[in-house]
């Protein structure tokens, strides 16, 4: 079993709510970001807009139930990130979640 099988990502959201310096474009083309509402784009046009560490595109609460507004064309930072992984659990510690039950 991997944390992807024990962790649902749903429920979490630290993520997306940890650093507003995290949601940055970095591998996308002028499509990709062309498809982004222009209103969750950072001014800088640099990478997703925040309110404070928590990306604008995140809905709900962190660390009870969470979504992403654009999942299917979320920048690739955003895709890379998964269950478990260092940049997962440094969220996870930053929101004082518990860790992940393998």
């Amino acid at each position: 079993m991997d944390a992807g099988d024990s962790f649902d990502c749903t429920s979490c959201g630290a993520c997306c709510a940890t650093s507003s310096e995290w949601p940055r474009f970095t591998l996308e083309d002028d499509d990709q970001i062309a498809r982004i509402p222009p209103a969750l784009i950072a001014a800088d046009q640099s990478g997703m807009r925040c309110t404070g560490a928590r990306c604008n595109a995140l809905s709900g609460e962190v660390g009870k139930k969470t979504a992403c507004t654009i999942y299917a064309i979320r920048p690739d930072v955003c895709r890379s990130c998964m269950p478990g992984d260092p940049e997962c659990l440094f969220a996870r510690r930053a929101w004082a979640l518990p860790p992940l039950v393998a």
